[in-house]
Parts: structure tokens; sequence; C-alpha cells
């Protein structure tokens, strides 16, 4: 800066400049420095190249690599030479077997190709009840308890355990029964107020011990209609199991079989159900084979109602997740048979 302001003062002068930038005047004033008008503000001549610098011979290859390639030298050939080296050849690469992809060995569709479906008669209105047969077939309840995984065993036991620490094994066994004694009575409130289009579930549950569960899932029932089957035996015809049906009915427009369930905790995913999809699922094929019913059903709903009166959950299955708990169920199928 100093230099700038010196070189300003001296221009103001005429034959000042002429005069310092003499070369013997150069050496005599400023012996360290070498000012040239080739440096100076007013050259364009480019700024010189640093890689010019280095030793070309010691860094030949470097040198050359850097001052060639703007971009990168990798090519998909070189990366898929370079993974070759590194993980072997892509056939030789083999992604890993997800859950759940095994076939039963006896497939049944869920749907049931050969049955006739009826029309529709005028007293159709009335809910089919039919009762449970009591033969040796096994219940889709009994299957499911039978072919529990080692790890839903592990949970189950260690929620027991620790129930019975808390309230006794008296208090343990009381408690499971007034659970089964709500549930009965919920389901039991539940057809009357389907069979009764009178009353509504406010008023069925007034005074009562499932008054929570009915207001719980009063807004599910609003999306309920044509109810076709009511707390109704169903046998697979082919795979010889039955089962009990609470409901079913048309849920928003499609025809489901629709499990109800009783919970303290909240479920809001259907994956906190546990097995309560491949129940549906058992359920929508044995009503799909079984003769006593003109109808066929393709999807399947868990609404899950809580005693504080919380809104339920309902989680519905559509056609394509109906198929899926399908196949697992038909493998449970196949595994309890093994067993027995």
């Amino acid at each position: 800066l100093g230099r700038m302001q010196f070189l300003q003062i001296l221009s103001r002068k005429p034959g000042s400049l002429e005069m310092l930038f003499q070369i013997p005047f150069c050496q005599k004033q400023f012996p360290y420095t070498c000012l040239s008008t080739s440096a100076c503000v007013y050259s364009k001549k480019k700024k010189g190249n640093s890689y010019e610098q280095v030793d070309q011979e010691k860094y030949k290859n470097l040198v050359h690599s850097v001052t060639s390639y703007k971009t990168s030298t990798q090519t998909p050939e070189t990366i898929l030479e370079e993974d070759n080296l590194l993980y072997g050849p892509p056939g030789k690469h083999r992604p890993p077997i997800k859950a759940g992809t095994k076939t039963p060995k006896n497939w049944v569709p869920l749907i049931n190709p050969s049955k006739r479906i009826l029309p529709v008669s005028s007293d159709s209105n009335v809910p089919m009840k039919i009762g449970l047969q009591r033969t040796k077939m096994p219940s889709v309840t009994r299957i499911l308890q039978e072919t529990l995984s080692p790890q839903q065993v592990f949970y189950l036991e260690r929620w027991k355990n620790k129930m019975i620490e808390e309230l006794g094994k008296e208090g343990f066994e009381e408690y499971t029964k007034n659970l089964f004694l709500q549930g009965e009575l919920f389901h039991s409130a539940l057809e009357s107020i389907f069979l009764s289009e009178e009353k509504t579930a406010k008023e069925q549950g007034e005074d009562d011990v499932v008054a929570g569960y009915l207001s719980s899932v009063e807004h599910v029932l609003k999306d309920i209609s044509e109810v076709k089957a009511l707390e109704s035996g169903v046998h697979h015809e082919t795979l010889q199991y039955l089962g009990l049906v609470d409901c079913v009915a048309k849920y928003r427009g499609r025809l489901c079989v629709i499990d109800w369930k009783t919970s303290e905790k909240p479920k809001p995913f259907l994956q906190n159900t546990y097995d309560n999809p491949l129940q549906v699922a058992a359920y929508i094929g044995a009503i799909n084979h079984d003769a006593n019913y003109d109808f066929q059903v393709r999807c399947g709903l868990v609404v899950v109602a809580y005693k504080n009166g919380s809104p339920a959950h309902p989680h519905f299955m559509d056609p394509d997740l109906c198929s899926q708990y399908w196949n697992k169920w038909l493998l449970r199928l196949g595994e309890y048979m093994d067993k027995n």
C-alpha cells in the first residue's frame, strides 16, 4: 500500500516516473526490490501454472493424471471390475430369503372358484346364526394356540408370571375370568345392537360393565351395514377346521369378516394384534368353502375396543392383505397337522 501511494505522488510530477524506472536508479534506491511494468496492474499476462514448478520426472505419473483429466477416470466397466475383485461375480451373491415366503404343502385358494353365489333374497336382511358343529375337527383358536412361535410363548409366559407376581395366583385367575366375561358381554351387547336398530351403543351400555367398550366402538358402528351373520359357526370342508365368526357385514361398503377384540392397552397398528389377522383370514376361507353360506368374503376387519372408552382402532384388511395372511394361516395349519 505504501509503494502504491509513493507511485501516486511521483506520477503528479512530470518526468518523475521515467527517472524512477531507470535501472541505475532502481538498483541504487531499492537494492532488494525489482519493479517491473510486467508485474503491474496494467499487465494482462496469465498467471503462471504452479504445476510447472513440480519435479516432472519424479512425479511424472501423478502430474500427468492430475493435469490430463477433468473428471473421474472411473467407468462402469472399471467399477464392475473393482466390485468383482472385492465381492466376487454377481452370480455368486444371492439375496437372503425373506421370512414368510414358504409355500404351504396343501395349498387351497382363499376364494372358492366352484362356489355358486345365489341371488339376494327378500329375507336376506336377517343375519345368519348357525350353531357350531361339535366334531373332531380342530378350531381356529386351538390351532393358533398350539402353533405359537417360541418367541410368542416366551412373551406370553413372561406376562403371565408378571401378573401372578402382582395379583397372586388366585387374583390372576379372577382377572382372566373377568376378562373372558367382559368379552362375552361385549359381544352379546353388539349382537343386540345389530338385531335391534332402535337401540344405540350408548343406550345398550348404560350402567353396564361393557359401557366403555361400547362407547369405544360407537364411531365404527356408524360405518357398518347389511349384517349377514352374527356369532355363526363356520367350517372349511376341504381343510377340516371350524370356528365361530363374530360378525359378517359391510364396512364402508365392503363385505368383511369382522372380529371384535377388547384391550386395556392401545393397539394402533394391525401388527399389534398378533395372530388376530390370521384368525380373520381363516374364517374368510372357511366361509368361502362352507356350503351353508351363499356368499363369499374377500376383506376382513379387526376392531380393537378399549375399556376406558377411547376411540377403537379399526384395522381394515383388503383382499391382498387377506391373501398374505391366508398363506400364513395355511402354514400354521400344516404345522398343527404335522404335530397331530
